[in-house]
């Protein structure tokens, strides 16, 4: 599944990868003038609208021995799409890892486990107020459909010069976590002494009775 992710972002079948990438951007932008009920609904009868005719037809013609009554689309019928008891455990098990880790890190972020994760989460929450002022969720869904098909095949046609322009970023922000981290030790309070340990009591020698 993810073999097959990766041929359709990186264009390695042209064909297949612009089918769907036409498909996905027609789809999106047609959710901004009906409902997505109503885009579901008139694929289906898009489909069948083809479909049926075809049935028809070559029903027709097996009846007036024209045609040897083979199924037009019985090759997709054969297809087994169906998935196994370990296909199903396994995705399970994956979604699973996904939703515990996702909780994981969240609970670190809002709880503060380190001030530096929590800050950059902090700046990217502010950011995403304004990105919601200014668009809306199809906005944003769209331009991430773009964004995959799109960057892959830049960073295949520019990886040196992209390598460079991160190390730099890299560089910056491993510069200015380090100012951070210096800033806060300096603000930050030096722990409290540890009490220094009372001395033993003496022992009390007993006199002799004379």
């Amino acid at each position: 599944m993810a073999s097959k992710v990766l041929d359709l972002l990186y264009w390695r079948d042209v064909g297949t990868t612009g089918l769907v990438f036409t498909g996905l951007v027609v789809g999106l932008a047609c959710l901004f003038q009906l409902s997505f009920i109503t885009i579901l609904s008139n694929l289906g009868l898009g489909i069948l609208a083809f479909t049926l005719p075809v049935r028809f037809l070559y029903k027709a013609l097996e009846l007036v021995r024209l045609s040897d009554g083979s199924h037009p689309f019985q090759s997709y019928l054969d297809e087994d799409r169906t998935l196994t008891d370990e296909d199903t455990v396994r995705m399970a098990e994956q979604i699973v890892l996904l939703i515990a880790t996702a909780v994981t890190k969240l609970k670190r972020l809002f709880f503060i486990d380190s001030i530096m994760e929590s800050v950059k989460f902090f700046g990217l929450l502010y950011l995403m107020t304004y990105v919601g002022v200014q668009t809306n969720g199809l906005t944003l869904m769209m331009t991430g459909v773009i964004c995959a098909f799109s960057l892959p095949l830049l960073y295949r046609l520019q990886k040196e010069r992209i390598k460079m322009i991160v190390k730099a970023i890299k560089t910056l922000v491993e510069r200015i976590t380090e100012i951070f981290d210096l800033v806060v030790s300096l603000v930050k309070p030096p722990p409290a002494p540890a009490p220094a340990p009372s001395p033993a009591p003496t022992p009390k020698h007993k006199q002799k009775t004379k």
